[in-house]
C-alpha cells in the first residue's frame, strides 16, 4: 500500500502541479497582467508549489529529513537531472547577460542555506529573514526587468510564454483551485507512503526527502524544461530553474520555518565520530552536491555562452555519482559523514 501512497502522490503532485501553473496562467491573463510577472512569479511559485506542500506536511509530522532532504535535494535534480535532460535534448543557448543577477543570487542563496545548515538556524526568526529577502529579490527583478532593454526582464517573459493556455476566467480558477487540492492530496500520500517506507525499510527519511520525494517534486520542473527543449527555446529552461532554486530556499525553507521552527540535529541519534553530539540529517555529501551543481550550472553556462550536449551528459553523470553514494553503492572514502 505504502508504494501505491507514493506513486499516486507523485501523480497528483505532477498533474496537480501543472493545472495550478496553467489555470493560474491563464487567470493572469485574462486579467492582463505582463508575462515578464507571469514568469517571474505565477510560472517560477507555481512550479515549486509542490516542493513546499510537501515540505510543510513533512514537517508538521516531525519528517524534518523529508522536508529539508526535499528542498536540497530539488535543487540538486534541478540542476544534474533536470537542466542535464534539457541540454542532451536541445542545447542551451545562453545570455550572460540574462543570467547574471539571478544567477549570482542562487549562489548567494545556496552559500546562505549551506551556513544555515552548518550553524542549525532554522528559527522563526530566520524563516523571517528568507521570506524577507525572497520579497526584496522579487519587487527588484520586477522593477529592473521592466526596462525595455532588459536582457533578464526577456528571459522571464519568454517563460510566461513558453506556458500555453487558453482558458476562461472562470475555467481557469477552477483549475488553479483543482490543481491546489491535487497538490495538497498528492503531498499528503506521498509523506505518508515516503515514512512507511522509510521505516520498513530502516533507510533514513532525508535518503527518502532527497531522492524520491525530491525528484517527484521536481516533475513540473522536468516537464517545462523537457517542453522548452524540444520547441528550441531550451534558453528558457535554464531560467525557470534558477528561479525554482531561489524559491525553493527563500520561499520554502524560508515559510517552513515560519510555520513551525525546526531542528536539523535536535531528534538525531548521535554518532560517536561526532564525540557524541547529535549529527545532522544533511551530509556533507549532500551540501557539497548543492553547491558543486550550482557552480557548474554558472561555469557551464557562462564559458561557452552554451551548455552543449556533452555537459548536459557529465550533470547527469553528477547526479548518478550522488545518487551512487546516497545509497552507498559508492564508498564514501574519506568524506565526512555530517555538514
Amino acid at each position: 500500500m505504502m508504494y501505491v501512497f507514493v506513486i499516486c502522490g507523485l501523480l497528483l503532485l505532477f498533474i496537480g502541479g501543472e493545472a495550478l501553473v496553467r489555470g493560474s496562467v491563464s487567470v493572469a491573463r485574462k486579467l492582463n497582467i505582463s508575462e515578464l510577472v507571469i514568469g517571474l512569479t505565477l510560472v517560477g511559485f507555481g512550479t515549486s508549489v509542490p516542493e513546499l506542500v510537501t515540505s510543510l506536511q513533512a514537517i508538521e509530522r516531525g519528517a524534518v529529513g523529508i522536508s529539508v532532504g526535499n528542498v536540497v535535494g530539488s535543487n540538486i535534480a534541478n540542476i544534474l537531472l533536470v537542466l542535464a535532460l534539457a541540454a542532451l535534448i536541445s542545447p542551451i543557448l545562453v545570455n550572460p547577460q540574462a543570467l547574471r543577477r539571478d544567477g549570482s543570487i542562487m549562489i548567494a542563496v545556496t552559500l546562505i542555506l549551506c551556513a544555515m545548515m552548518w550553524f542549525d538556524l532554522f528559527s522563526r526568526i530566520a524563516g523571517f529573514g528568507l521570506v524577507g529577502l525572497l520579497i526584496a529579490y522579487l519587487a527588484f527583478s520586477l522593477m529592473a526587468d521592466s526596462k525595455p532593454d532588459s536582457a533578464a526582464g526577456e528571459m522571464h517573459r519568454a517563460e510566461g510564454e513558453i506556458v500555453e493556455t487558453q482558458f476562461g476566467l472562470v475555467t481557469g480558477i477552477l483549475i488553479a483551485v483543482a490543481g491546489l487540492a491535487g497538490v495538497v492530496a498528492g503531498a499528503n500520500l506521498l509523506v505518508t507512503g515516503s515514512v512507511s517506507i522509510a521505516r520498513s525499510f530502516g533507510i533514513s527519511e532525508t535518503v527518502i526527502g532527497l531522492t524520491i520525494v525530491a525528484v517527484g517534486t521536481s516533475l513540473p520542473e522536468l516537464a517545462t524544461s523537457v517542453i522548452a527543449a524540444i520547441r528550441k527555446r531550451a534558453d528558457v529552461a535554464i531560467g525557470n530553474i534558477i528561479g525554482s532554486n531561489i524559491f525553493n530556499i527563500l520561499g520554502i525553507l524560508g515559510i517552513t520555518a515560519l510555520v513551525h521552527p525546526f531542528s536539523i540535529r535536535g531528534d538525531i541519534s548521535t554518532d560517536a565520530l561526532a564525540g557524541g553530539e547529535p549529527v545532522s540529517i544533511i551530509s556533507s555529501i549532500d551540501a557539497g552536491a548543492l553547491v558543486l551543481s550550482a557552480g557548474l550550472l554558472i561555469l557551464f553556462a557562462f564559458t561557452g555562452k552554451r551548455i552543449s550536449r556533452w555537459e548536459g551528459g557529465v550533470l547527469l553523470l553528477g547526479y548518478m555519482i550522488y545518487m551512487g553514494l546516497t545509497f552507498d553503492l559508492i564508498p564514501k572514502i574519506g568524506l565526512l559523514p555530517n555538514v
